[in-house]
């Protein structure tokens, strides 16, 4: 029977790699987080709205921010007009089979997007060719592009208006930072609102 030593050191080990990254960024520049916060402010003040797109863990956290903004995150206030590209599963699939995967964000900024509005992609790799696409789409567009990426910002990471950056090479680490810093924005939101 395995004793419990190695497991709590295997956990051990990962809350460190979390703190480590979470200390690293705090040291970093952190004006693009509240670059973001400023520009879905004024989207919201303008009527606009947040278009929220990732895959995987990345859209389970486009999914997270959409329900803080539009429910709340900590305290009573307005609400801000959100949608997670990723929740429709009729749209995802319709557009996924009838074009290709690529197009899943693009088709949805195409006929929800307007000038004002901001698109928000997340991708760990920076690479995600849906995201890029769907940014692309929403520049192209005229609205407001802001990405949350990993590792060394990718093909994204020089396309957007506003890149906040996680540099790990660490799915889980920066998936584990990008929620803090998706909560950050939240509560400058908030603090506005």
């Amino acid at each position: 029977m395995p004793t419990l030593s190695e497991p709590v050191a295997v956990v051990k080990a990962v809350f460190e790699a979390c703190i480590a990254i979470h200390e690293r960024m705090r040291t970093m520049d952190l004006q693009p987080v509240a670059d973001a916060a400023a520009a879905i402010l004024d989207a919201s003040r303008d009527g606009g709205k947040v278009l929220l797109f990732g895959n995987g863990g990345s859209a389970a956290d486009a999914q997270h921010m959409a329900a803080d903004l539009v429910g709340r995150f900590q305290r009573e206030r307005r609400p801000v007009a959100a949608v997670a590209l990723t929740t429709d599963t009729s749209v995802v699939t319709a557009v996924a089979n009838d074009y290709t995967f690529d197009r899943v964000f693009v088709r949805q900024i195409e006929a929800l997007g307007n000038r004002g509005d901001i698109a928000f992609g997340i991708t760990t790799s920076g690479r995600s060719a849906n995201v890029v696409a769907g940014l692309r789409a929403a520049s192209a567009r005229g609205l407001r592009t802001i990405a949350m990426t990993g590792r060394d910002g990718g093909t994204v990471g020089g396309e957007v208006d506003i890149h906040i950056n996680v540099p790990d090479p660490s799915t889980a680490r920066v998936q584990e930072a990008h929620r803090t810093l998706i909560h950050a924005i939240c509560e400058l939101v908030e603090r506005e609102l």
